[in-house]
């Protein structure tokens, strides 16, 4: 395309999550509820964790880590797609657009790959109880946190970049409540191919590494717990794990349906309310979880 068509767009407007007038007050209203119960049940979280000294511990380290990334990523989105609802102009400059997308891509591969070192942290507090302390010390937690963001940060500049050189030359129009992938390739006049084998390569690799890290761990963990003679020893180790699973279980399943089911079954209606699912609904659930 030429460079006249590829710089004609400087703004997108959102169709947002509904076209009918009347339902766009109920829905303000739920879903204002639905992000302060997430923001202030994630920053509680973090305070809490901070200033209790009893909770300085890998595992609730990892917690507040967890929140924080749940309060970045529905920040991103929640605030905008609520003032959308109600506001006349539903517009966002193409930086204002990229720079959310960047922040929620960032996040929330920095969540994927925290609950791979969550289920990490989970196996050597049951397998190695008296060495857990040396094991998983504060500099091997610092590292880890560090290693997730800098993969979370490498992924998303990379479809940050690859989405927003493509080429917008025809309707500005999103029919969607935030810049999201999907959605922005509708609109390019330009070839996807590259975007779609680094969505496939680069985050589907994020993904199997960290199913795959939480399948490998929670196997590991299975043979630790057998080897607990009493009952109620195994029942402790196993209760231990079952929140983890839970927010595993909701948060992979959700982007695995999201960005890796077939094309031929997207259902725009379907994508808003799975994107509502896990930029809104999904942090509220993981302080409660």
């Amino acid at each position: 395309m030429d460079k006249v068509n590829c710089s004609s767009v400087d703004e997108f407007i959102f169709l947002g999550i509904t076209n009918n007038p009347g339902k766009e007050a109920a829905l303000f209203t739920t879903f204002l509820l639905v992000y302060l119960i997430a923001f202030l049940a994630n920053l509680g979280m973090i305070i809490l964790i901070r200033v209790d000294s009893q909770l300085h511990t890998p595992m609730y380290f990892f917690l507040s880590n967890l929140s924080f990334c749940d309060l970045c990523y529905s920040t991103a989105i929640g605030p905008k797609m609520l003032v959308n609802l109600l506001a006349e102009e539903k517009s966002i400059p193409v930086v204002g657009c990229a720079l959310r997308f960047l922040t929620f891509c960032v996040f929330a591969d920095s969540e994927c790959l925290l609950l791979a070192v969550m289920a990490f942290d989970r196996y050597q507090v049951i397998s190695s109880p008296l060495l857990y302390t040396v094991n998983m010390s504060s500099r091997v937690c610092s590292m880890l946190m560090a290693g997730v963001y800098l993969v979370a940060t490498t992924d998303g500049l990379i479809h940050t970049t690859l989405a927003f050189c493509l080429c917008f030359c025809g309707s500005n129009e999103i029919n969607h409540f935030l810049c999201d992938l999907p959605p922005l390739y509708m609109l390019s006049c330009s070839d996807i191919q590259v975007n779609k084998l680094a969505l496939f390569t680069v985050f589907g690799f994020i993904e199997l590494s960290t199913i795959s890290g939480v399948l490998v761990s929670y196997c590991y963990i299975i043979l630790s717990v057998l080897k607990i003679r009493s009952a109620e020893g195994r029942f402790k180790a196993f209760s231990t794990c079952t929140s983890h699973l839970t927010t595993v279980a909701i948060f992979q399943g959700t982007m695995l349906f999201m960005y890796f089911r077939p094309s031929s079954s997207y259902s725009l209606d379907q994508d808003k309310m799975t994107s509502l699912f896990y930029t809104l609904v999904i942090p509220m659930l993981n302080p409660v979880i």
